[in-house]
């Protein structure tokens, strides 16, 4: 059989084809969940938990928690968490974030916490939904929940510098705790991450 040009062109970008799908198949690989991984350079899951490990173990250092549990007789302070705002220029899930200042605050086992206000909403429309469906002996009543001595509050900034194909990636992230009773500044933290990120020329 006789392959005229236009047959051969056609097979030529048939194969090409193929060997480009081919290439562009993905690759999924378990890795462990506290391994650091940074593709982009933006915000991501590690960013969260170290920057919540090194805050917090630092908060708890300080002078104010001495003072507090002196204050009452050695009892912990009970924290509620505030609004944790994204003020950056990418999308941050701050209940991520959130959940890791919780677990390092929890597992020191020098603080107690209560639970947010849209967290309480929910749980006191528990309680009233219980009366009259839960018996005498298991139904919860209002006014019994523990008041929170200080609320925790906090911010995430990003500043970007880019030129070309290179990236300078800024990040503040600030926290602060204050007494729910005295509106007392008790602890300013603050921690800064700067990033590089330099996009190679695609290589045909």
């Amino acid at each position: 059989m006789k392959i005229t040009r236009t047959t051969l062109f056609s097979l030529v970008l048939l194969a090409t084809a193929v060997l480009m799908l081919s290439a562009c198949g993905k690759k999924v690989s378990r890795v462990a969940s506290d391994s650091v991984i940074d593709l982009s350079g933006n915000w991501n899951d590690t960013d969260s938990r170290l920057v919540a490990e090194e805050m917090l173990n630092d908060c708890l250092a300080r002078p104010w928690y001495a003072d507090f549990v002196r204050r009452k007789n050695g009892e912990n302070p009970v924290i509620v968490i505030g609004q944790v705002r994204n003020l950056s220029s990418e999308h941050i899930n701050t209940n991520t974030f959130i959940n890791d200042i919780q677990r390092v605050l929890i597992n020191s086992g020098k603080v107690d916490f209560v639970a947010s206000a849209e967290e309480r909403r929910k749980l006191r429309n528990e309680i009233d939904d219980q009366k009259g469906n839960a018996t005498d002996e298991t139904a919860k009543e209002r006014g019994q929940e523990t008041g929170a001595d200080i609320m925790l509050t906090g911010t995430i900034n990003s500043i970007i510098d880019q030129s070309g194909g290179q990236q300078v990636k800024f990040y503040q992230i600030d926290l602060e705790l204050t007494d729910l009773q005295s509106h007392r500044k008790l602890w300013i933290g603050n921690k800064k991450i700067k990033k590089f990120v330099e996009k190679s020329a695609l290589r045909l």
